[in-house]
């Protein structure tokens, strides 16, 4: 009798030692949280001049990429731009900030000021080359973070018709975005066009401010429609 007890005792025992094991509950790896640091250098056109603070291109670009990130995940979106400013303006912006090189997108858009201000050609083909190589810079120096956004056409306002040559303010802009796409173009850095978007102002005035002149919160989502697939590469998302 003793015999076949201790017999069925060595039965049981291993299969409590595999009954145990199921009820242990699978280890779940910890979701790590990260964080992304956007710079939008520029001016108007990046401030968002006539358009409610998350209108403007960078934070509906930011809410964008947003959409396709973990709740655990942050973009924080560093503006530096002000209405009016010229390449020289924002260069002194940028070291007045005394920016660390720790982001990982940055965005450019700069110039028609120049154009604007009737400042001499020459001062953008100096001017913008630097404030492309400080992008890179703030970019940890990786010229793959960068993007350059081309310059709108005012022209295609009710401002911009008003002016007495309207046709000239295109010439000039087109001579400004040539430089700057070819500049930027030739250290393999991205640039994308969004001056077509701007130039149906008239033909759709939901495309323009309601001070006349500046891009509506409708023309900077149509910009970030061409921004974001970039940006979601460059971040890896």
């Amino acid at each position: 009798m003793k015999k076949i007890i201790f017999f069925l005792m060595l039965g049981i025992i291993p299969l409590l030692g595999c009954s145990s094991t199921d009820d242990v509950p699978p280890v779940i790896p910890q979701q790590i949280a990260r964080n992304f640091n956007y710079l939008a250098l520029g001016d108007s056109y990046t401030i968002g001049q006539s358009v409610c603070e998350t209108c403007r291109f960078p934070k509906q670009l930011k809410d964008s990429l947003k959409n396709y990130l973990p709740s655990t995940d942050n973009i924080f979106v560093k503006v530096v731009a002000q209405t009016g400013w010229t390449t020289t303006n924002l260069k002194n912006a940028i070291q007045a900030e005394n920016l660390n090189s720790s982001y990982d997108l940055v965005t450019l858009l700069i110039g028609v000021n120049n154009q604007y201000q009737n400042k001499p050609f020459s001062l953008y083909e100096t001017e913008f080359p630097e404030l492309l190589q400080t992008a890179i810079n703030l970019a940890k120096g990786d010229k793959n973070k960068v993007i350059v956004v081309s310059i709108p056409d005012y022209a295609f306002t009710p401002f911009g018709q008003s002016s007495s040559n309207p046709s000239s303010i295109s010439s000039q802009l087109d001579n400004y975005n040539a430089f700057a796409k070819g500049h930027t173009e030739s250290l393999d850095v991205t640039f994308v066009n969004i001056t077509d978007i701007t130039r149906e102002g008239l033909n759709n005035p939901n495309l323009v401010a309601s001070d006349n002149l500046h891009p509506s919160e409708l023309a900077y989502s149509k910009f970030v429609e061409r921004l974001l697939p970039i940006a979601k590469n460059i971040l890896g998302i």
